[in-house]
């Protein structure tokens, strides 16, 4: 039968996770959701009623799903039983279910709580159905995923869906604050806390997590204070290469991307035939073409990628020898057609400008909603369809998170792209018009 857990492991208990260790044990201890759990918002006024309601929690990892289970259980002086839809199925579901009744007969509520609902199938989902219209349990289900789509519109009408948020870096911020007390002799400057709070992107367990590696690495060290450089090195310590040959073999793939980026056919065909004779997996060859159609060619050519896939593919379907010379004919075009890396170039801007800016919700007027739920809460609302509008073109509308509008993509002046350059002055044109303003 499922283990009903003690609610809250003890602060003291030195050897739990410090994840664990600080569970919060009231409402005002968690850190986060003020939008549910604020004076008079939805989650605060249904543990204040008395009565307790069957609810999907909705929301990314580590943002308190589990938490708050356990509080209702507490809150109502509930029974808490917990699954987890990734290790359980009907069988547990009954054992959960038989242990509901002993509580309801010694006149306890129970709490089944359902951790990740959504990897449960239908059959699985809909066994809850009659105990949870009965009233012999209070169902919270947790998900990561939209339960519009994962969670059984019979089950969904008969639960209230409350939809969690990340934690934004200051909540963070605070947790480190209650967290580091409980690590003696480790200290943060401000640089680290603040790359700390970046890496857990919004995920408390995760910050909490990466905060105790840090500092079992500090001891390890013998370093009492933590800065930038230090926790970059500790956390990136994991990462291995793969190295699948010697320098002399890398050498050559270089001077072969090299002379195709330099639009020397014959120096690029020389190259791919040196490392064909050693040896070298034409597959292999045609995966590194692959990628120089979108690094160095992009859209001033876009026909060079599809082309570059169908040689691969016909050197699949005729091998070698014979397929090698749609690699040779696909490698020859994409030395001889104009250059442009700006797709490249855009793409790791955008890398780089998410990798330091972090996670922003989408738009409410860009979100879908083919689902009721999703149209009380608003999403869609206000979305103007381009095709509906001159031009097929939106002049003026926004379709960034609120407060950025960066720049990735710089076409250049060569082959189709400088078309494209062309057509996307154009709509610039036309938003200015429509008093489109940057923001900032």
């Amino acid at each position: 039968m499922p283990q009903t857990p003690d609610l809250f492991a003890p602060k003291e208990n030195v050897f739990a996770p410090l994840a664990e260790r600080l569970r919060p044990h009231s409402l005002d201890e968690v850190v986060g959701q003020r939008h549910l759990l604020g004076p008079g918002k939805p989650l605060r006024v249904a543990f204040e009623s008395g009565q307790p309601h069957s609810m999907i929690l909705w929301g990314p990892p580590g943002v308190g799903k589990t938490t708050l289970a356990r509080l209702m259980s507490a809150a109502f002086n509930a029974r808490f039983i917990a699954l987890s839809a990734v290790l359980s199925g009907v069988k547990e579901i009954r054992e959960a279910i038989e242990e509901a009744k002993l509580a309801q007969a010694q006149g306890k509520r129970t709490i089944l709580f359902v951790d990740e609902v959504h990897r449960f199938n239908k059959a699985q989902q809909d066994a809850f159905l009659p105990f949870v219209e009965a009233g012999l349990v209070t169902f919270i289900g947790a998900t990561t995923e939209n339960p519009s789509f994962e969670v059984n519109s019979a089950l969904l009408s008969r639960a209230q869906v409350y939809v969690l948020k990340s934690l934004s870096l200051e909540e963070l911020d605070r947790l480190l604050d209650r967290a580091l007390p409980l690590l003696s002799g480790v200290a943060l400057n401000a640089g680290a806390r603040r790359l700390l709070a970046e890496y857990a992107d919004g995920d408390a367990r995760r910050l909490l997590n990466l905060l105790e590696q840090a500092a079992t690495a500090a001891g390890e060290a013998e370093k009492a204070s933590l800065d930038e450089a230090f926790l970059q090195e500790v956390l990136a310590r994991g990462a291995r290469r793969f190295d699948k040959g010697g320098d002399d073999f890398y050498d050559q793939i270089s001077a072969l991307h090299k002379s195709v980026r330099g639009s020397d056919p014959d120096a690029a065909l020389y190259w791919m035939t040196r490392m064909l004779d050693g040896g070298a997996d034409p597959r292999y060859l045609g995966r590194r073409m692959i990628r120089m159609a979108s690094e160095d060619i992009g859209l001033a050519d876009p026909r060079a990628l599809s082309l570059t896939l169908d040689a691969v593919a016909a050197y699949e379907r005729l091998g070698s020898p014979e397929g090698e010379l749609a690699l040779a004919q696909a490698l020859i075009y994409l030395a001889c057609a104009p250059k442009s890396n700006a797709v490249y170039l855009a793409y790791n801007n955008a890398r780089r400008f998410i990798g330091e800016d972090g996670s922003r919700e989408v738009p409410v007027h860009l979100r879908n909603a083919p689902t009721k739920l999703m149209r009380e809460l608003g999403y869609g609302h206000a979305y103007r369809y381009a095709h509906d509008e001159p031009e097929a073109y939106a002049a003026g509308e926004t379709y960034f998170p609120e407060g950025i509008a960066p720049e990735f993509y710089h076409p250049t002046p060569r082959g189709l792209e400088a078309k494209l350059g062309e057509r996307l002055d154009y709509l610039k044109q036309l938003d200015r018009k429509a008093g489109k303003k940057k923001q900032d």
